[in-house]
């Protein structure tokens, strides 16, 4: 039985279908496991490896290479702070402190209602405007503590949903137009190239 609900167990599909090799849709689907779950839970791990042809271990070492997928639970709302160099002078190790005494949290936790996670950044690139903050990976631009600690208000009382999602929400507006072929009309391509590519290489062997 599928971990994943039904809308994402055929999103997923449809993905694996893209590839050659169904092992470099990994990523993606890891992004859609965390969708679902929040963050990548040891079910949505053991799906994406049933997925790829892989191992619940591959899938793993795979996703802790990096910084925005999340092995164990986070809040509702990851916050990240920069301090990075630009940000280091703007305040931005200021800005952290805030956040941890605002939120009751330290860097790396998760405030005790669970809506917020909080982390140190390295460059998020947007350093005009520093020291830069990001909501789910989100800029939200709030450069001053009286503007963070109203940014955490209005995300506390659901003013900001529709512009910052929860957690492993990469994005909204699903893609409806554009390339796209039959599945069977893919796969049937897919041999003849690699029916193609066998035969060079036996005339090539002999």
């Amino acid at each position: 039985m599928s971990h994943f609900r039904i809308d994402i167990r055929q999103r997923a599909e449809e993905l694996v279908a893209l590839y050659p090799r169904a092992r470099s849709a990994m990523l993606p689907l890891l992004h859609l496991a965390q969708e679902q779950d929040g963050y990548l839970s040891d079910e949505g791990i053991a799906e994406v490896a049933e997925l790829t042809a892989t191992t619940p271990a591959d899938v793993r070492g795979t996703a802790s290479f990096y910084d925005m997928f999340h092995l164990e639970p986070v809040g509702k709302y990851v916050v990240g702070v920069c301090t990075n160099i630009a940000c280091l002078l703007a305040g931005g190790e200021e800005m952290l402190e805030h956040a941890s005494a605002q939120l009751g949290c330290p860097v790396g936790g998760t405030s005790s209602d669970g809506l917020f996670t909080l982390e140190e950044s390295e460059c998020l690139a947007d350093c005009n405007i520093a020291p830069v903050v990001q909501v789910n990976h989100r800029f939200v631009r709030t450069t001053t503590p009286e503007a963070f600690d109203a940014m955490i208000e209005d995300l506390r009382a659901g003013r900001l949903d529709h512009d910052v999602p929860s957690h492993g929400m990469l994005i909204r507006v699903r893609r409806s137009s554009g390339l796209r072929a039959p599945h069977a009309e893919v796969a049937e391509q897919r041999a003849v190239a690699k029916e193609a590519r066998e035969q060079r290489t036996n005339q090539e062997t002999k």
